[in-house]
């Protein structure tokens, strides 16, 4: 890593340490599967993965989130490992060409990570991503990934993200666009579209592919839905089944059982996890079977995240609002998780924090086998 060097909260174990112990949340998730049907989940997932002219070297891949998937969070999720491959919060092509990674509140990175991080342009018109792939390559980056998912009005309303899905002519010219200016592997995050029948999506996959996608991240949800129904894993099995490049499934994967039958039932290349991810950044190494580089424990990570965030953003108010933000996502998992979050993200400071979660972060709060779903709002 890069930068000063990260403060280590004296209750908290250093985090070079290996450690073998694992909470009861850490082993329901193991069990879920018996040995047989973890051994082929591991299998499956452990394979390296072709795209374009690089390799991730598995097929879980973190899913971009903005607010969520910054460089802090980042730094912690390698630090528990299993992940193959992570994408950079959504960033404006726009802006991107004269973004400044040491005070861009997106853009920003550290060098050890670029060969494990592809970076998620959005845009409207194809000109606006030319100059923009071309600093993610020069910056060293795995690869330029293209939002046509994002379904917010602020970005929809002026032709971003999945408002591209309306207009495959457009779409299309994008990815050709990026896939001439840049060497690197090219992908594409997007939903189904704007209804539910699978059909545009399977031929959006198509012309994609045919404009130079290495592979796509697909997320079987029409649009305009803020996840009030659950994905529709059969359209991955149809848009897998359209193309000859990887596709990845997005949408639901909490368990390792949820993982073996997306990668079973839709035969995706891998999957790509976003929320469940920032609920629990150990999922990654449980369903690869490596061993987590720091303990599954919901105080440990909720401390090594607010040393992180203090070493990236030296904004005070900042870094305890994107703390707030996962610590939301950090409650769900706890059987009474609503009643938990006012406890957690109450006060104005890191030391306000660092306390609560030391309070309310006990091993006697009950945890679930899948985090309530109600509370992944952001």
């Amino acid at each position: 890593m890069t930068g000063k060097q990260t403060p280590v909260d004296r209750d908290t174990p250093r985090r070079t340490g290996r450690h073998s112990a694992k909470t009861v949340s850490a082993a329901a998730m193991e069990t879920a599967l018996d040995a047989a049907q973890l051994a082929r989940l591991r299998a499956l997932a452990n394979r390296p993965l072709a795209v374009g002219n690089r390799e991730t070297r598995n097929r879980l891949w973190l899913a971009p989130m903005l607010g969520l998937g910054h460089v802090a969070f980042r730094a912690v999720l390698e630090e528990y490992g299993g992940c193959g491959l992570m994408v950079s919060e959504m960033c404006s092509a726009l802006a991107l060409p004269s973004e400044n990674p040491a005070t861009s509140p997106v853009f920003t990175f550290t060098r050890d990570e670029l060969p494990r991080l592809s970076c998620q342009l959005v845009g409207a018109q194809p000109e606006e991503f030319t100059a923009a792939a071309q600093r993610v390559q020069r910056e060293g980056f795995f690869g330029v990934d293209i939002n046509m998912g994002c379904s917010v009005s602020g970005i929809c309303g002026k032709g971003r993200g999945a408002d591209l899905l309306r207009d495959p002519d457009r779409a299309e010219a994008v990815v050709r666009a990026v896939r001439d200016s840049v060497s690197i592997p090219v992908t594409v995050k997007f939903r189904t579209g704007w209804s539910t029948d699978p059909a545009p999506a399977v031929a959006m996959a198509q012309r994609l592919e045919q404009a130079g996608a290495d592979a796509l991240v697909f997320h079987p949800r029409v649009a305009p839905d803020k996840r009030s129904r659950p994905p529709v894993w059969d359209h991955i099995r149809l848009v897998t089944g359209a193309v000859s490049i990887p596709v990845i499934g997005n949408g639901n994967v909490c368990t390792p059982a949820d993982a073996l039958r997306m990668f079973e039932e839709t035969g995706c290349a891998g999957i790509a996890m976003g929320r469940m991810a920032i609920a629990r950044p150990w999922i990654y190494a449980h369903m690869t079977g490596s061993e987590p580089g720091l303990p599954a424990d919901y105080l440990h990570y909720a401390l090594r995240l607010m040393d992180e965030l203090e070493t990236r953003y030296p904004d005070p108010i900042r870094a305890v609002k994107l703390y707030k933000k996962i610590a939301v996502y950090i409650a769900a998992n706890h059987a009474f998780g609503l009643r938990l979050q006012g406890p957690l993200i109450r006060g104005a400071t890191m030391d306000h924090m660092r306390e609560n979660a030391r309070e309310n972060l006990t091993p006697d709060k009950q945890t679930t086998e899948r985090p309530n779903a109600l509370m992944f709002t952001s």
